[in-house]
């Protein structure tokens, strides 16, 4: 059991847990997602060393080709920031015939965040003090990529959204696990209608 002196938090659990829970590779690295759309291609950064979870996860989609040709299903737009989403629309029909096809059992992961000067992320853990998201490792940026949730302390395992711009009120409430690092001009053009060509990891 690791005690975290700062603020007392027990973190009886780990990423190895829940990898062998849900049955992934635990990925403990940071790599490169190329995504290849239809508004042209643009690089991400996966923050494998600190969402080990919902990283392993994402990359165990993209290995099934669950995203290859999927539209991006939902775009809202502010007037400084916009959100994209993409993945498996669970309005839609064949949502659940998925999950079939590449043996998951569950539609959820456990939502993901890792504080400065702690070890191991902290599992189905959600900020409840705003002062709390300033020990934060990763926030909202221009071009984070973050898991949609399921459930209060739950993220969808397939539904994934990008921002265009910073927004700390969910910092914290979400497991924000990579950031564009090449191509945010292709992000910000993208429409409701386009789609993932496909989307290929590197190191």
């Amino acid at each position: 059991m690791f005690l975290v002196s700062a603020c007392s938090f027990k973190n009886e659990i780990d990423s190895n847990y829940f990898c062998q829970k849900l049955k992934l590779s635990c990925i403990k690295d940071n790599k490169i997602a190329l995504f290849k759309t239809s508004k042209g291609d643009f690089e991400v950064k996966l923050f494998g060393k600190d969402n080990p979870v919902t990283v392993s996860n994402f990359i165990e989609n993209i290995e099934n080709n669950i995203y290859e040709n999927q539209k991006f299903y939902k775009i809202i737009n502010y007037s400084q920031l916009k959100f994209i989403h993409g993945g498996l629309n669970p309005e839609n029909k064949s949502y659940f015939e998925h999950y079939r096809n590449v043996n998951k059992t569950s539609p959820s992961i456990p939502l993901e965040i890792k504080f400065q000067k702690e070890i191991k992320p902290r599992y189905n853990y959600q900020i409840k003090n705003p002062s709390e998201s300033e020990n934060l490792v990763n926030i909202f940026e221009s071009g984070s990529i973050a898991m949609v949730k399921s459930g209060k302390n739950k993220s969808s395992s397939t539904e994934f959204f990008f921002v265009t711009n910073k927004i700390p009120e969910l910092d914290g409430r979400y497991s924000t696990f990579g950031k564009i690092i090449k191509g945010l001009d292709v992000l910000e053009k993208i429409k409701k209608e386009d789609f993932i060509k496909e989307i290929m990891i590197s190191n």
